[in-house]
């Protein structure tokens, strides 16, 4: 086989050219050469995070989403990204004796499934099933009641692993999702679904964990310049006013946002919103209060951005229109080269209301499974590609077959001819194995 350039369609990174390094340089630069700007940088900092950043994150959500009710700082805590903070709220708010069960949607982020291992969860995750609007609640209210209905919810009260404190409780359930733009479908939620999730989630005494991380990033053209906020409402701005508001003065919902996708995944900046007594309660943790707020350093340069209004211009004039060329330019060779062979993909522009994210989720001929493509792929094309078993619920028994023989194709890593290149190699591939599987018939 001839020297073929690797091609990588799984990495899940913004490439180095969607990096705003000058403007991040200069930021820098500002943020050291102010005293008072530098001191706060160095230190530990408040429990919460650096407060201007946590300012300026509450008055930007505010502006995109347009929520009833403003967003303030109170309801902002600054953390070292999503997944460091996932592992602070299970360290806060879970309790392996007390919370039951892990919650998540199927296909679901493939690497979530340790941060729940580590936190004592090995074994005690169930996926739930989604269509092209979301997780399906139904399926998630039966079996919860099915759950309860076994009997085995009630509570250890003899176990004392984590003395009782005022700004923390243990949640009966977690409920995992990305909401907007999955990870790894590129499915987004309903209104609908999400009033009834929260629904749920408050009959159950479950925690919904959100990762908000690509509501930024919407590819498709809309004349609306807060396309999310008013087509679709977060589950943490919906738990805050539906049905007269929240059960407890915790809620059942956290939004998980992080600045990985927006500004590089070694930033290590993120935000999580919730209620005034959640959010202070997560910023109790132990490895706060021992180690300083998260990412204390690298906050002062993001809101330098902020401030500037420097990150809010990449977002809009660098990452949504190359989003936007990348993601119409994978899905015309996909129509052109994987189509024909009986290839399905989504989000289709021509049914999804909202598109965006990093990802296309495509679905192979009923002839082959992920396993045998990715694998050929890699051997004679030099092309990584989303297996889809990586993102079935481990331990959940998916019944899902459509799971294996489906592949996640990353836009933001590749640009231009290598985009174009990599969908055709894997149409080589495709071809190739479709008439080895007939000529065995």
């Amino acid at each position: 086989m001839a020297f073929l350039r690797p091609i990588d369609l799984f990495k899940g990174w913004p490439s180095p050219e969607l990096i705003p390094v000058d403007a991040l340089k200069e930021a820098t630069v500002r943020a050291l050469s102010n005293k008072v700007v530098s001191d706060a940088g160095f230190g530990y900092g408040p429990d919460e995070g650096y407060a201007p950043l946590r300012e300026n994150i509450a008055q930007w959500l505010t502006q995109f989403y347009g929520p009833r009710e403003t967003i303030t700082s109170s309801r902002i805590c600054i953390t070292g990204g999503a997944s460091q903070n996932l592992a602070s709220i299970l360290q806060v708010f879970t309790d392996p004796l007390q919370t039951k069960m892990i919650w998540l949607v199927e296909p679901t982020y493939h690497l979530v499934f340790r941060s729940f291992e580590d936190a004592g969860f090995y074994g005690r995750m169930r996926g739930i099933p989604e269509d092209e609007s979301g997780m399906d609640v139904f399926a998630l209210q039966r079996a919860l009641e099915e759950f309860t209905l076994s009997g085995d919810t009630d509570s250890d009260e003899s176990y004392v692993g984590k003395p009782a404190r005022s700004y923390r409780k243990s949640y009966k359930h977690i409920i995992y999702c990305v909401p907007s733009f999955s990870n790894p479908s590129g499915t987004t939620m309903t209104r609908s679904r999400r009033e009834a999730l929260v629904r749920v989630a408050r009959r159950f005494d479950a925690l919904v964990i959100c990762d908000d991380v690509y509501d930024f990033l919407v590819w498709n053209k809309t004349s609306n310049s807060q396309p999310i906020g008013t087509s679709l409402q977060r589950l943490v701005d919906i738990d805050r006013i539906l049905d007269d508001g929240p059960l407890d003065s915790f809620g059942n919902v956290v939004s998980n946002g992080s600045f990985s996708k927006l500004l590089g995944p070694g930033c290590r900046v993120g935000w999580a919103e919730g209620s005034e007594a959640f959010i202070y309660g997560l910023s109790q943790a132990g490895q706060t209060k021992s180690g300083g707020a998260p990412s204390q350093l690298m906050s002062t340069f993001v809101n330098d951005l902020m401030e500037t209004n420097t990150l809010q211009q990449h977002i809009s004039t660098k990452l949504v229109s190359e989003g936007r060329r990348r993601y119409s330019l994978m899905v015309s060779i996909i129509r052109k080269r994987l189509t024909p062979l009986g290839v399905t993909f989504s989000p289709d522009p021509e049914r999804a209301t909202l598109i965006g994210g990093y990802y296309v989720w495509v679905k192979l001929p009923v002839l082959l499974d992920a396993d045998q493509v990715c694998q050929k792929a890699l051997e004679t094309q030099n092309l990584d590609l989303g297996n889809g078993s990586l993102f079935a619920v481990p331990g959940g028994g998916s019944r899902d077959a459509d799971l294996y023989r489906s592949l996640r194709l990353c836009l933001m890593w590749e640009d231009g001819e290598y985009l174009v290149e990599g969908v055709d190699r894997l149409a080589r591939v495709i071809e190739a194995l479709l008439k080895s599987e007939e000529s065995r018939l």
